[in-house]
């Protein structure tokens, strides 16, 4: 039998905090508008670990801010999170409130990873593995388009993605 105490060893200690905008459809319920991406629909606000694993998912209308809904992941999925004690974000997530935010609520510092060029192309450092946790997740149909009309629906529409991945790798 294994121990509790042998398991929290194993757990990873760096996370890394993305969003992406998704379109409704018209039956949604909640709608918001991203101006940032131009897209009328949904956000999904994930938090994954090295391997690109979900360690917390929050879905929210596409106005709520990046570094919002991030703070609205972190403190309902803060005992799962306890284990990260450095979180690496984008440029989408600078300043010193989210910061301050985060280790408040989790004791774990912020890195912001940002381009050094605008016109230049480059694999920012551990950014692309929660793209390509997105990347997964475009695989599946339902997740192109938010076609749910509850928010929740859909945050369980991701979590489904996610478990059938991990059956399909193991």
């Amino acid at each position: 039998m294994i121990r509790n105490d042998s398991l929290k060893k194993d757990k990873p200690t760096l996370g890394i905090i993305d969003a992406k905008s998704i379109r409704n459809t018209d039956i949604a319920e909640k709608k918001g508008y991203d101006a940032g991406k131009n897209v009328s629909g949904i956000k999904l606000h994930i938090i994954v670990d090295t391997m690109g694993l979900p360690h917390a998912i929050y879905v929210s209308c596409a106005n709520v801010t990046d570094r919002n809904g991030a703070i609205q992941a972190i403190s309902l999925n803060a005992d799962s999170l306890s284990c990260i004690k450095k979180y690496i974000v984008d440029g989408g997530y600078t300043g010193d409130k989210f910061a301050n935010t985060v280790r408040e609520l989790c004791e774990a510092e912020v890195e912001v990873v940002k381009k050094n060029e605008i016109h230049k192309f480059e694999v920012l450092p551990m950014r692309w593995i929660v793209e390509r946790s997105f990347g997964w997740l475009e695989k599946y149909r339902r997740l192109w388009k938010n076609c749910e009309r509850k928010l929740y629906t859909s945050l369980q529409m991701t979590v489904l993605a996610f478990i059938s991945l991990l059956i399909k790798r193991f």
